[in-house]
């Protein structure tokens, strides 16, 4: 899966034994294990799958391609403003890169609505205004949230037949790249309040949960606006209803932890993995019979 990324060796060697968080060991490792697992596949020449009629119309018809373009260029902007500011060496890097996969993303899905036919609405201006650690923080909480969901729904459409094979194998690079943000989005954040002045912490932990609490109720508008026929941005969402109607929430649930699980055991184990977001689906999986 992973293919060794040259830049990275001009910095310090992986870090061996038992790392304390926080550490510049543990900076190394989560920086080193983004660059090190760089995929170098280039979106221009990816050979899209010629389609049945019907996996054809299924694809285009999902509702999501406009806000999944635009969410990625919001996202290649939001992380690429914190890449400009980081001073140190190595976390710049790997957070360049991360960028750069952003921005990829876009490109990979912007190629594949073009071959399948699906006209994209005028694309905004992407701006990041005012604080770059809170455009980073905003994009790295969502990506948790939504990675995780979207793990499971693409693994459900898998199963279903709702993807071809084909596509699946061709898309596959861009579901375990989100795999890899989010790892390293973790544990730069623990790394992060770790390594920062004492007299910080309060202030970073209350922007951490104004970051929740925007995310949640720009979630809450997602539903609102779900009943009006307004496409979301949040793939988790609108793709639920539209690739698994006959898929049970809870049956949903147990296959998102199962590819969670599946998608962060082939990282190194001293790496933090996201937590919250499992946690509250096993909670939820209790109170849910089917």
């Amino acid at each position: 899966m992973a293919r060794v990324s040259e830049t990275s060796r001009e910095f310090e060697p992986f870090p061996d034994g038992p790392i304390k968080r926080g550490s510049d060991a543990h900076k190394v490792l989560f920086c080193r294990t983004l660059l090190d697992t760089f995929d170098p596949y280039k979106p221009a020449v990816i050979d899209w799958p010629q389609l049945e009629t019907e996996a054809k119309d299924r694809l285009v018809s999902l509702p999501i391609w406009d806000i999944a373009v635009q969410t990625e260029g919001r996202a290649r902007l939001n992380v690429a403003s914190y890449a400009a500011i980081t001073a140190d060496p190595l976390l710049r890097k790997a957070i360049e890169l991360n960028a750069f996969e952003e921005g990829r993303h876009k490109l990979v899905l912007s190629n594949l609505v073009a071959a399948y036919g699906v006209t994209l609405a005028p694309e905004p201006e992407y701006v990041v205004r005012g604080d770059p650690e809170w455009a980073f923080m905003v994009t790295g909480y969502s990506e948790c949230i939504d990675s995780f969901f979207a793990f499971g729904l693409f693994e459900s459409a898998k199963r279903s037949g709702f993807f071809p094979a084909a596509l699946v194998d061709t898309f596959e690079p861009v579901i375990q790249e989100e795999a890899r943000h989010i790892l390293f989005f973790v544990n730069w954040a623990a790394w992060h309040r770790r390594t920062m002045p004492f007299w910080r912490r309060p202030f970073f932990e209350l922007k951490v949960l104004a970051v929740w609490l925007f995310l949640i109720w720009e979630r809450i508008g997602i539903a609102r606006d779900m009943g009006n026929g307004v496409q979301d941005n949040n793939f988790t969402v609108t793709g639920a209803k539209s690739v698994g109607d006959d898929i049970k929430v809870g049956e949903l649930i147990d296959i998102c932890l199962a590819e969670n699980s599946r998608r962060m055991s082939s990282y190194d184990r001293r790496l933090l993995r996201p937590a919250l977001v499992p946690a509250l689906a096993r909670l939820a999986r209790r109170f849910i019979r089917s």
